[in-house]
């Protein structure tokens, strides 16, 4: 029984520091979707397999915890990703014909960590509207992704920008089995591994998936890849839409840094456009990734436009400065009504008033007390620490 408190790997519990201020971001970022016109809603943590793995490739199957439903016989999963149950929502339950705007915030459960230090417990915060197939729907999500890392304390943020479609197009003479050791190959930038998988593609594919490795940076990207990728629609649309996304960006974040990756291919079954992810404070990883996904919707019977993203709090909170400790006031306890009084109408005002409980009055807590509640010439008054 020795071990009895060890919780699981990559499993942790949330002491009250860091817990204040997840807490505080959770509120900041859905205040913020709010501001927007987002609706809140909350997803079951379990459901169905099949519906929650809907439309979300095999990585997510892979991540999701499985379970037999006692009551049913079915199998069950737990969430691994929020976006599938809220596209759920959308089809079947909300069933509206124009846009939707909903966003979401809650735990969801991986069988192994994204990342060696990460949590296999992610809090997950997630925008989407659904209804929109124009890039406004794109705009709006990226800003608001924005606005709510600047308001948690992000600042000169890193915006990484890429599209899906161009993956796509020169993959899809590719067969399915060969398209995955791509897609990995392209994410690493692995030059070598690229000119040995495509040999034996068409010359002009060979080409644009070799020179796709070497198309990241600023704003030249673009026009580079116009002259070394073929003129095709999906691609045209592809640069046309990050261009217009870019440029509009730019003219309200103008502390945003702007970047592109256009052989990015996290995911790439899963995007089916624009595609972004935002980074800062230093960190390695990105804070928030979104982009848009508009076939996650199709088992449900209602393909509709859908574009979001989302980011684990958790991470965001070890990413940023807590915000100082707020102002308490620190109260003798007693059973005097006149006291009693007092601390409950400052609670009332909205002061944190902390009673100091018998033998116990030289603990520290995690509260700023500034001042106390003494008593003067019988009545209750607060007075500066």
């Amino acid at each position: 029984m020795s071990s009895a408190w060890l919780l699981p790997e990559h499993i942790a519990d949330v002491l009250p520091s860091e817990a204040r201020r997840i807490e505080e971001l959770r509120r900041g970022l859905l205040d913020m979707a709010r501001s927007y016109g987002f609706e809140l809603v909350m997803p079951p943590l379990l459901e169905h397999l099949e519906s929650l793995l809907s439309g979300t490739g095999h990585a997510l199957d892979l991540q999701t915890f499985k379970l037999i439903d006692q009551l049913s016989g079915r199998t069950l999963g737990v969430r691994a990703d929020t976006t599938p149950q809220v596209a759920r929502i959308d089809a079947h339950l909300l069933n509206r014909a124009g846009v939707t705007r909903l966003c979401y915030c809650g735990p969801v459960l991986h069988t192994r960590p994204a990342s060696p230090r990460a949590t296999r417990e992610p809090l997950q915060f997630g925008a989407e509207i659904y209804g929109h197939a124009g890039l406004e729907a794109d705009l709006e999500i990226v800003e608001l992704a924005l606005d709510g890392l600047r308001a948690a304390g992000v600042e000169a943020p890193v915006l990484d920008l890429g599209d899906a479609r161009i993956v796509r197009a020169l993959l899809q003479d590719v067969e399915r089995s060969h398209q995955d050791e791509l897609a990995a190959a392209l994410a690493r930038k692995d030059a070598a591994a690229l000119h040995a998988l495509t040999d034996g593609l068409p010359a002009a594919t060979a080409r644009a998936l070799r020179a796709l490795a070497q198309l990241y940076g600023g704003a030249e990207v673009l026009e580079t890849a116009r002259t070394l990728l073929p003129d095709v629609p999906a691609i045209r649309a592809a640069l046309d839409d990050l261009a217009w996304l870019s440029t509009h960006v730019q003219r309200t974040h103008e502390q945003v840094r702007l970047g592109f990756d256009l052989g990015d291919t996290g995911a790439h079954a899963y995007y089916s456009g624009s595609r972004f992810a935002i980074y800062g404070n230093g960190a390695s990883d990105a804070l928030a990734r979104g982009g848009r996904y508009d076939e996650v919707g199709a088992v449900f019977g209602r393909n509709r436009p859908a574009v979001g993203f989302s980011l684990d709090l958790k991470a965001l909170a070890e990413r940023t400065a807590p915000a100082p400790a707020r102002s308490a006031v620190r109260a003798p306890w007693g059973e005097a009504q006149a006291l009693r009084e007092a601390v409950r109408g400052l609670r009332r005002q909205g002061e944190t008033v902390l009673c100091v409980l018998p033998g116990h009055e030289h603990e520290g807590q995690e509260f700023d007390c500034d001042r106390e509640l003494v008593e003067v010439n019988g009545q209750w008054v607060l007075r500066a620490l």
